[in-house]
């Protein structure tokens, strides 16, 4: 899809240095994910020296950080955990929700970061929410307008979509701040209440957490660079 070339009124076959981009894509995005599965599973099999479960633990950081008012709740799937803003809820899955281990209280007490800086006005925390509008709609719609602009031979178009590209690459890199500092918080509450246990476990799952997130701004530069070496001079021709 995106990976066809154009210049002037030529189609081209697919770019070697995209095919690159692409696998480069893939071979990080699984080697993270790989990471943070091992991190949690190593973790998951470690019982927390903190009383009680994910969803306890959690509760009583809510309580001292400000946010009291967020309710707790189960959400399906594994590592499906989130903060909600517009229902003011913590999801958590079913492990981290029930579980007493080092892994489910350290992402317990990450998502539980999120909602303290929702309640603490953290102001990277609300510059990533007032970007949630456009980037959804600049996610969905980037690619249809680029290929409209490229089989139209539209440069306004396909400039419009590199910029609309480019609000996602602006969100990706927002969005680093705002898991980092959840995950601090999270390590320190645990480093308060728990023992040396719970803080190393935490650093180590929310580390592997947040590779995900550096991994995923770093395609999005890449391609971003990629589409303005490939289309952004097409003004000018």
């Amino acid at each position: 899809m995106v990976g066809i070339g154009y210049y002037g009124y030529g189609f081209y076959g697919m770019d070697p240095f995209y095919i690159v981009l692409v696998v480069a894509s893939l071979v990080l995005g699984l080697a993270t994910q790989a990471y943070i599965k091992h991190a949690y599973a190593k973790w998951s099999a470690v019982p927390a020296s903190i009383p009680g479960t994910g969803a306890e633990v959690a509760r009583r950081m809510l309580n001292e950080g400000g946010a009291g008012n967020i309710a707790i709740d189960r959400i399906g799937g594994e590592l499906t955990d989130n903060f909600n803003p517009q229902d003011a809820c913590l999801h958590l899955s079913e492990e981290n929700f029930s579980g007493a281990s080092v892994a489910s209280v350290a992402v317990a007490c990450h998502e539980a970061g999120h909602a303290v800086q929702a309640a603490k006005g953290f102001s990277m925390y609300r510059l990533r929410t007032s970007l949630v509008p456009v980037v959804s709609l600049a996610s969905n719609f980037w690619w249809l307008v680029l290929m409209l602009g490229i089989f139209m031979n539209v440069a306004g178009l396909v400039t419009a979509a590199i910029w609309l590209f480019a609000a996602t690459v602006v969100f990706s890199l927002v969005t680093l701040p705002v898991e980092i500092d959840a995950s601090r918080r999270a390590v320190a509450y645990l480093r308060t209440y728990g023992a040396g246990v719970d803080e190393k476990g935490a650093k180590q799952v929310l580390t592997a957490a947040a590779l995900t997130y550096v991994a995923s701004a770093l395609i999005s530069i890449l391609q971003l660079l990629y589409y303005l070496s490939r289309y952004g001079g097409r003004n000018r021709d």
